[in-house]
């Protein structure tokens, strides 16, 4: 079982990602993106590494994806024109990649439910935090300053200089 839910959901990862750059519109892509990113935290579950796994939804899937929107709605990238035909020929892929993830993510905790006990790789949060920061410490502030520089780099990006309008002409 776990077999063909390896399959299924690199599949999905797979396909969701290359969605995720053929898409001409930028919030369809990162919709795509985050299909991709929950289809890999199953996976990462799956692998036995669930602290991964919820890092992935968390970091990725969460705060990467609401900042990629933000740099959508800052740069104002107006999507293209609506393709023509029926609205349901444009969500059918979200909306099959959805289902594929629903699916599997129920037919995990179907399995896992059967289990009982603290599985070997748990690690408490006292031990989390002792080697998050004192093994890992120089990694945690390199991080932090890179996302310092990020906020920077996007406040600088998508500000108004004064006497300029916001279409760009001065």
């Amino acid at each position: 079982m776990a077999t063909i839910l390896f399959y299924i959901l690199s599949a999905v990862a797979i396909v969701a990602t290359g969605f995720c750059i053929t898409r001409r519109n930028p919030v369809h892509a990162v919709i795509y993106l985050v299909q991709g990113f929950f289809a890999l935290a199953i996976l990462f579950y799956l692998l036995g590494a669930p602290l991964v796994a919820a890092w992935e939804v968390i970091i990725y899937a969460g705060a990467i994806m609401v900042l990629f929107l933000f740099v959508i709605m800052m740069l104002e990238l107006a999507p293209d024109d609506p393709l023509p035909g029926p609205g349901w020929q444009r969500w059918a892929p979200v909306a099959l990649l959805a289902l594929a993830l629903l699916v599997c993510s129920v037919l995990l905790l179907a399995v896992e439910s059967g289990k009982s006990g603290i599985p070997p790789y748990y690690a408490s949060p006292r031990t989390f935090g002792y080697a998050l920061f004192k093994e890992y410490a120089l990694a945690v502030e390199v991080v932090s300053f890179q996302l310092l520089f990020a906020a920077v780099g996007a406040y600088y990006v998508g500000r108004n200089e004064r006497g300029r309008d916001p279409g760009g002409t001065p």
